[in-house]
């Protein structure tokens, strides 16, 4: 998929809790690479990811700072509010 976009993410205790949330939130349309020290995220634009996902697969609340902490890189343009962080392509402009 050469136009994915999506997360690249450091591992830590929290990470398979947000891939089922970004799987959740896209309809299982997200290829996973686990190149051990990171996991590459990537799927169809818009991807995207709310708190709410993630806090309930954690099971408990979290604050999207604390993704945006674990994400060493990321493909495409990225737009965050305080419940949804989405990537786009970057010709592409989110509706």
């Amino acid at each position: 998929m050469s136009d994915a976009v999506g997360p690249i993410l450091r591992m830590s205790d929290d990470v398979d809790a947000i891939i089922r949330a970004i799987e959740e939130d896209n309809a299982g349309e997200v290829t996973v690479t686990d190149r051990g020290a990171y996991v590459r995220v990537a799927g169809p634009s818009p991807l995207r990811v709310t708190r709410a996902s993630i806090a309930r697969n954690l099971g408990r609340d979290y604050r999207l700072v604390e993704l945006e902490a674990l994400m060493s890189s990321f493909s495409g343009r990225i737009a965050t509010t305080a419940d949804e962080i989405s990537w786009t392509r970057k010709n592409e402009r989110k509706a």
